[in-house]
């Protein structure tokens, strides 16, 4: 398969899932899944010479409990399917994962955008209580003290006991 087709073939598969994405050149797509426990995720797929690269963000470097969220990480890559948790060079949080061009379907992009959503989404408030509580008790506090709203913060209660 051609580039060109390989382009038309992703874009085919993002209109058919509904997804928000924008192609930026030829090969290089940004896709905004949504989400429950965060708002979106955006998503790069970019075509590589062998491969249709993913990669997308997930959370910024922990404040603290570098161990206990790096264990985290490491044990939950051995659950994930064509992706996995890395830290770039400042030590945020992304999940990358590589297909073979030769393995792009529209059943297997779905696949890895569907494991994309799941695990950045349904990880994400965890990553937050294991590298950002001392964070979440401040603005707990602030808010409190000055009655605004705590909407936001409920998912977070047993760290506020």
């Amino acid at each position: 398969m051609g580039t060109e087709d390989l382009d038309d073939l992703i874009g085919a598969v993002l209109r058919g899932l509904e997804v928000d994405h924008h192609r930026r050149e030829p090969g290089q797509f940004l896709v905004t899944l949504p989400g429950t426990h965060r708002l979106n995720t955006q998503c790069w797929l970019v075509v590589r010479e062998h491969t249709l690269f993913v990669q997308a963000f997930v959370c910024r470097q922990p404040d603290e409990n570098h161990e206990g969220v790096y264990r985290f990480l490491l044990q939950r890559n051995a659950r994930l399917y064509g992706v996995h948790y890395a830290l770039d060079r400042i030590g945020d949080i992304h999940l990358v994962g590589r297909v073979a061009l030769h393995a792009v379907t529209a059943a297997e992009l779905d696949r890895v955008l569907g494991q994309i959503l799941e695990a950045a989404d349904g990880d994400f408030n965890t990553l937050l209580e294991l590298g950002f509580a001392a964070s979440i008790r401040r603005e707990y506090a602030w808010r409190s003290e000055r009655g605004e709203s705590l909407a936001n913060l409920r998912a977070f209660e047993r760290l506020f006991d």
